[in-house]
Parts: structure tokens; C-alpha cells; sequence
């Protein structure tokens, strides 16, 4: 990504002030236009970002999932159909 001063550059020229050296000087258009430029590629980086981001997530997320859901061991024992459902809150259930 361009620093600032890149997008700023090419507008710059050199102006004499009264009873002074020369100095850099940009002009107000010529800045907003700079500012416009540097937003536009910023959002052009801001989604290659998120593009790259996605991808990577995708991939660790698909070499860290296991294969079947049997590889998977829980802390606790899946419940069957025959199962009771017990209420969490038996005093509030009343």
C-alpha cells in the first residue's frame, strides 16, 4: 500500500510565498482527489484481505474438522430416543 505522501506527489508543486523560500504546496482539488485515490485503494485492499482471510479460515477450518462425527468424543454420553428429558430447572418447571 502507498503512503500518503505517494498519492500526494504528483499534484505537488513549488510556490514563493512573499519575502520567502520556495515551498511545497498542493492544491485543494488536487488533495481530494489524492484522498479519493487513496480510499479507493484502500477498499480495493480491505477485500483482498477479507478474501485471503476467508480462504485461510476455510482451510484450517477444514483440516482441523474431524471426518466423521463417530471420531468425535464428548464429555458426555449422547442421549438415545428412549432417553427421558429431565427439565434443567426442576423447581421452575413446577
Amino acid at each position: 500500500m502507498k503512503s500518503a505522501a505517494e498519492y500526494l506527489a504528483p499534484h505537488v508543486f513549488e510556490a514563493r510565498r512573499p519575502r520567502r523560500e520556495l515551498q511545497p504546496v498542493v492544491a485543494y482539488a488536487d488533495a481530494v482527489q489524492a484522498i479519493e485515490q487513496a480510499l479507493a485503494d484502500a477498499e480495493k485492499y480491505k477485500y483482498l484481505l477479507m478474501r485471503a482471510l476467508r480462504r485461510h479460515a476455510d482451510q484450517t477450518h477444514a483440516a482441523a474438522a474431524p471426518a466423521r462425527l463417530a471420531d468425535i468424543s464428548p464429555s458426555f454420553p449422547l442421549t438415545t430416543p428412549e432417553a427421558p428429558v429431565l427439565p434443567l430447572y426442576p423447581a421452575l418447571a413446577a
